[in-house]
C-alpha cells in the first residue's frame, strides 16, 4: 500500500486530533503514514473576527483544496468547522468517536452565576453569543480569536472575565480541569458536530476510503448526520445562531435543535425522537418543526444583518 498523507491544520489541538487518527490507524494497519501541515485562511488571518465576516469553510477550504489536488490523501477536520455542502469529489468517509460535545464557561473561579453584571465574556460564534445573552443579558460579549491556549492567556491577562470554549478541545489538550462550568444542553446547545473529528477523502480513492472507514464510530456518525441535516435544512453555516445535539440512547436517536436571534431575546427550541429511519430525515423533520414556529423569520433577520 502507498504512503498515505494526512492533512491537518498546525494548531496544537489540530495536531493532537491528527495524532489520534494516526495512532488508531497504526493499531489497525501496517501503514506508511505522513503528516502534512496546511495553513488555512483562518490560520493566515488571525486578526479577522470569526463573527460577521463570511467565514464559511475558514478552517477547512485550504485542506480540501490540497485533498482535491492530490497533495494529501486524508484530511482531518473538526467536524463543527465543516460546511454542510462538500466540494464535488470529496466525501466524509468516517467520523471518530465523539468526545464531550458540550460548551464550557471558563473563568478564574466560579461559573456563570458568579459573573457580575457588565463583565466581559469572550465568545467566537453567534450561537454562543445568542445563548449567553439569553441566559445573562446583563453580560457583555466580546469577539474572541486565537487558539485555545491564546484565548485562555488573554483571559488571565484581563482581556476577558470568562470564555466560552468547547469542552472536547479542552479535554484533548489536557485542560479539562480548568475552573468554570459545563453548560448543559438543556439550556445551551453546542454547534452541530461539536466534539467530533471527521476524516475526509476523495470519493474515488478506494484505498484511502477503505482504510479510513475502519475508524468510523456508528453512533457518532448517526448523531452528527442528524445534526448536520438539521443545519443544512435551515441553510445555516457554522456562524449562524443555530445549535443542535443528537444522542443515541437504547437504539433511539434523540435530536434537540435551537435557532436564536442575534441578541438572544428569542430562542426557539424543539426535540425529535426516531427509533428507525435515516438520521438525515430526523434532522429535516426537526428543522421543519422550528420553521413552523418562526425560525425562518429569525434567520432572515440574521442574514439581513449581514453577519452570517
Amino acid at each position: 500500500m502507498r504512503t498515505l498523507r494526512i492533512g491537518t491544520r498546525g494548531s496544537r489541538l489540530a495536531l493532537v486530533q491528527a495524532a489520534e487518527v494516526v495512532g488508531a490507524l497504526r493499531q489497525l494497519f501496517d501503514l506508511e503514514l505522513e503528516r502534512v501541515v496546511i495553513r488555512t485562511e483562518g490560520d493566515r488571518s488571525p486578526d479577522v473576527p470569526l463573527v460577521g465576516h463570511g467565514t464559511l469553510g475558514f478552517f477547512v477550504a485550504d485542506i480540501e483544496e490540497a485533498l482535491l489536488e492530490g497533495r494529501i490523501d486524508i484530511a482531518v477536520h473538526s467536524l463543527k468547522d465543516m460546511p454542510t455542502r462538500l466540494p464535488e469529489g470529496l466525501m466524509i468517509a468516517a467520523v471518530t468517536k465523539r468526545l464531550d460535545p458540550r460548551d464550557m464557561v471558563v473563568t478564574q473561579g466560579g461559573g456563570l452565576a458568579q459573573l457580575g453584571a457588565g463583565q466581559v465574556v469572550g465568545i467566537s460564534s453567534l450561537r454562543r453569543t445568542a445563548q449567553i445573552l439569553h441566559l445573562r443579558p446583563d453580560l457583555r460579549v466580546s469577539p474572541l480569536r486565537g487558539n485555545v491556549e491564546t484565548r485562555i492567556r488573554k483571559m488571565w491577562q484581563g482581556s476577558y472575565d470568562a470564555l466560552i470554549l468547547a469542552r472536547a478541545g479542552l479535554v484533548r489538550l489536557g485542560l479539562g480541569g480548568l475552573a468554570g462550568q459545563i453548560l448543559e444542553p438543556e439550556a445551551f446547545l453546542p454547534a452541530p458536530g461539536q466534539g467530533a473529528v471527521a476524516l475526509q477523502v476523495r470519493a474515488d480513492d478506494q484505498e484511502a476510503r477503505q482504510v479510513v472507514e475502519a475508524l468510523n464510530h456508528p453512533d457518532t456518525s448517526r448523531e452528527v448526520n442528524a445534526e448536520r441535516s438539521f443545519l443544512a435544512a435551515l441553510e445555516g453555516g457554522c456562524q449562524v445562531p443555530i445549535g443542535a445535539l443528537a444522542r443515541v440512547k437504547g437504539g433511539e436517536l434523540q435530536l434537540s435543535g435551537m435557532v436564536a436571534s442575534l441578541d438572544g431575546s428569542m430562542v426557539l427550541r424543539d426535540d425529535c425522537r426516531e427509533s428507525s429511519g435515516e438520521p438525515e430525515d430526523t434532522g429535516k423533520r426537526l428543522a421543519d418543526a422550528l420553521l413552523k414556529k418562526g425560525a425562518g423569520e429569525i434567520l432572515r433577520c440574521v442574514r439581513e444583518a449581514g453577519v452570517s
